[in-house]
């Protein structure tokens, strides 16, 4: 039997690290899509204030199975 995924883009987002970003979207994306398979860092990025970060981003593909 063959089977079928599906890919979306999603960002995450943390105060703390990038790491946390990606557990960050990981979990709220379970929340709603099922099967989830892998996910593929597209791009990490922060925000800057004052001279420190304040926030640690990243670009997710997610990919999940198309369930029948």
């Amino acid at each position: 039997m063959s089977n079928v995924y599906k890919m979306i883009e999603i960002v995450g987002t943390s105060n703390e690290s990038y790491e946390k970003a990606i557990e960050n979207a990981i979990q709220k994306a379970s929340e709603s899509l099922k099967a989830i398979s892998w996910f593929e860092v597209v791009q990490q990025r922060g925000a800057v204030r004052d001279g420190k970060v304040e926030e640690y981003q990243v670009i997710l593909k997610i990919g999940f199975k198309l369930l029948d």
